[in-house]
C-alpha cells in the first residue's frame, strides 16, 4: 500500500516550464510526460552527452507518430536539440479529424551521474530549459568548425548517403542525429551545394519507421522513367535497420527534398546480420541497373530493370583484401586510365569500393578498395588476393563513396572525415564530424599495378584565390614544390605541431599529429600516418581548415587525411627540401 501511495503522489506533482503554458506531469521516478500546446514550431531538448539515452515518445490525437532517443540532461545542460514539431503537426493533417494535440512521454535512465537516484526526476537541470520556440539557433559557436568542408548544421554526422548531381545541385545525405551530437537515431539528414564548398542544410527527409532506423545507402537519377516514376526522379535506396538489416527504397519527384516510402518496403532482406549500404547504378551495356549491397565480410550483386525487383547475380570478396572488420559502404565505378600507360593503356578500369571497419593501416577504419573488371554479372579483381590497396592513408577517410549523375562522366568522392575508434568523443558538442574534400577519382599504373588515382575535385581549387599569401592562415591551401627528401611543419605558438616527412628514396610519406593539439579525448588519436607515394612526389598540396590536413601528391597517386585540435591556428609553416605558396579563400 505504501508503494501504491508513493506512486500516487508522484503523479500528482506537476512542474510548469519556463514562461510556457504546458506542465510537466511526473508519473513515476522514471517517467514524466507534458501536453504540448498548439502555435510553436519547435520544443528545444537540453542534452547532456555523460547521461544514457533516455526514451521519447511523440503522439497526435493519441497516435504514436514518432520514437526517439535523446540524453536529457540532468546535471547541466552541453546543447539544445530541437523537436519539430511543425513537422510532426503537418505530416498529420492528412488524416481525417485531426486535432493536432500533441503528448511528449519520457522515460528516463537515470544515468551515469545519477547512481541511484541521488537527484530526483522533478529535480533534473533538463526541466529549467525545456522550451518551446519558433526559432532554432545554428549560429556556429565552435571555435574548430572548418570554414570549406562540409559539416552538419547540428548534432552528429557519419557517412555520406545518397549523393547525387542533378540540374546544377550536389545534393549530399548523410547519417544524421538531430538529437544529439553522438551516434543515436539515424535518419538521413540532406545538405545542397552548386559548388562543392557552401552547404545548404536541407532537413531530415527520411525517417525512421516501422522498419527501423535509416542506415546508409545511394540515390539514382532515373533519367528514362524506368521505375514508373516520372523522367528525373530520384530513387533511393537505404538500409532499414531494426530487428533485421533490410533494404529499402524511397522515392523524390521534387529533386530530393522529400520522399515517399515504396509501400512494398522491404524490398530485399537477408538472415546475415550485416546486410547494409546498398548502392545503385546504371550499367548501359546491358541497360540496367546494378546495386551492391555489403554482407558480412563480402559483397552482393544485384540487377534490375525497373529498380523494385531485383536479381541475384553474383558475390565477392572471400579471400581478397582485408578481412579485419565489416565490410560496408561499397561503391562499384568504372575510371579511365588517366596516363594511358602500362598494360591498360587506353582502356578503363573497375574499381570496387569497400569501406572497413576497423581493420584500417592506422587503426581503426579505412577505405580498401580492388580493381578489376565487371561484366555486368560479375566483378572480377585482377591482382593478388593477399594485396590490400587502401585509398587513402590517413586515420580520418572513411565511408567513402561517389555520386551519381556527376557532370562530364566524372567520379566526384566525399569521405566522412572521422575514425571510429574516437568519433564520438572529439572536443566539439554543437556538431560533430565533417566530410573530406570533394575528390575526382582515377586511374594508374604503377610496376605493373593499377591504383586509384585521387585529387581534390576542381570545384576545390577555385574557391582559393589565385594569388599566393604570405602567411598561413586557419582555412588555407599550400602548394609545396619537393625538390627531393623533404619535412613540412605546421606550428603555432603553444608548441604545437604537425610535422609531414617525405622519403624520396623509400618512396614513403607521413604524418605525425602526435603533438597537433588535444589529442586527450583518445589513446588512438596520436597517431603517425605513413603512405607509400608509388613514385616521386614532385608538388606536395596541403588542405587545411582549422581542424583537417589533407595531404595530396599533385598526380593523384597518394592521399592522407588527418584531423587535428590545436588550441589556437597553425600559423607557421617550416619547409626543409622545398618551397611553399600559400593560398587563401576567396
Amino acid at each position: 500500500m505504501m508503494k501504491v501511495q508513493k506512486y500516487l503522489a508522484a503523479a500528482a506533482v506537476f512542474l510548469a516550464l519556463p514562461a510556457q503554458a504546458q506542465t510537466v506531469s511526473f508519473l513515476s521516478e522514471t517517467h514524466a510526460m507534458i501536453h504540448v500546446p498548439a502555435g510553436h514550431k519547435y520544443l528545444l531538448l537540453p542534452v547532456e552527452e555523460s547521461q544514457e539515452n533516455d526514451y521519447i515518445r511523440v503522439s497526435v490525437d493519441t497516435k504514436l507518430v514518432k520514437e526517439l532517443n535523446c540524453k536529457l540532461a540532468v546535471s547541466k545542460t552541453d546543447y539544445m536539440v530541437p523537436l519539430d514539431l511543425q513537422r510532426i503537426i503537418a505530416e498529420e493533417k492528412g488524416h481525417k479529424d485531426a486535432k493536432g494535440n500533441i503528448v511528449i512521454d519520457f522515460t528516463f535512465n537515470r544515468g551515469n551521474n545519477n547512481p541511484g537516484g541521488q537527484i530526483a526526476l522533478k529535480n533534473f537541470a533538463c526541466w529549467k530549459e525545456l522550451k518551446l520556440s519558433d526559432t532554432f539557433d545554428t549560429t556556429n559557436r565552435e571555435r574548430l568548425r572548418p570554414v570549406y568542408h562540409h559539416t552538419p548544421a547540428y548534432g552528429w554526422m557519419n557517412d555520406p548517403n545518397g549523393m547525387f548531381y542533378k540540374d546544377g545541385v550536389w545534393n549530399l545525405y548523410f547519417q544524421h542525429n538531430p538529437y544529439g551530437s553522438q551516434w543515436e537515431n539515424m535518419t538521413w539528414g540532406h545538405s545542397t551545394s552548386t559548388d562543392l564548398i557552401h552547404w545548404k542544410f536541407e532537413g531530415d527527409p527520411i525517417e525512421r519507421d516501422a522498419f527501423g532506423t535509416i542506415f546508409s545507402g545511394s540515390a539514382v537519377v532515373d533519367k528514362d522513367n524506368t521505375a514508373g516514376y516520372g523522367k528525373g526522379a530520384v530513387i533511393a535506396y537505404y538500409t532499414s535497420a531494426g530487428q533485421a538489416q533490410t533494404q529499402s527504397m524511397a522515392v523524390s519527384t521534387d529533386n530530393g527534398k522529400t520522399f515517399t516510402k515504396y509501400a512494398d518496403n522491404p524490398v530485399l532482406v537477408s538472415n546475415i546480420p550485416d546486410f547494409r549500404d546498398p548502392h545503385l547504378f546504371w550499367y548501359a551495356p546491358q541497360q540496367k541497373w546494378i546495386m551492391i549491397v555489403s554482407e558480412s565480410q563480402h559483397m552482393k550483386i544485384f540487377s534490375s530493370k525497373n529498380l523494385k525487383d531485383w536479381t541475384f547475380e553474383s558475390t565477392f570478396g572471400d579471400g581478397y583484401g582485408s578481412h579485419d572488420g565489416v565490410w560496408e559502404c561499397p561503391d562499384l565505378i568504372e575510371v579511365k586510365n588517366e596516363e594511358g600507360s602500362g598494360k591498360n593503356q587506353n582502356g578503363s578500369k573497375w574499381i570496387l569500393i569497400c569501406n572497413i571497419n576497423p581493420g584500417g593501416p592506422s587503426g581503426g577504419s579505412a577505405t580498401q578498395y580492388f580493381t578489376g573488371t565487371f561484366d555486368g554479372h560479375q566483378f572480377t579483381c585482377d591482382t593478388d588476393p593477399k594485396v590490400t590497396k587502401w585509398m587513402d592513408w590517413g586515420k580520418d577517410h572513411y565511408a567513402t563513396v561517389t555520386f551519381d549523375n556527376a557532370p562530364d562522366g566524372r567520379h566526384v568522392a566525399l569521405p566522412w572525415m572521422s575514425n571510429w575508434q574516437y568519433a564520438n568523443q572529439l572536443p566539439t558538442k554543437q556538431y560533430r564530424s565533417a566530410n573530406g574534400i570533394a575528390r575526382d577519382l582515377g586511374y594508374f599504373e604503377y610496376k605493373d599495378t593499377g591504383y586509384v588515382s585521387v585529387k581534390p575535385s576542381p570545384e576545390v581549387f577555385a574557391a582559393f584565390s589565385k594569388k599566393a599569401q604570405a602567411s598561413l592562415s586557419p582555412a588555407c591551401r599550400v602548394d609545396i614544390q619537393l625538390r627531393g627528401n623533404a619535412t613540412v611543419t605546421l606550428s603555432n605558438s603553444k608548441g604545437e605541431q604537425v610535422v609531414m616527412t617525405y622519403n624520396a628514396a623509400n618512396e614513403t610519406f607521413s604524418m605525425d599529429r602526435t603533438k597537433s593539439g588535444d589529442i586527450s579525448f583518445s589513446n588512438d588519436f596520436a597517431a603517425v600516418t605513413k603512405a607509400p607515394t608509388r613514385g616521386r612526389i614532385k608538388t606536395l598540396q596541403l588542405f587545411i581548415d582549422k581542424s583537417s590536413i589533407e595531404a595530396f601528391d599533385a598526380d593523384g597517386k597518394m592521399a592522407m587525411t588527418n584531423i587535428v585540435f590545436p588550441s589556437e591556428p597553425y600559423n607557421k609553416i617550416t619547409v626543409k627540401g622545398g618551397n611553399a605558396k600559400i593560398y587563401g579563400l576567396k
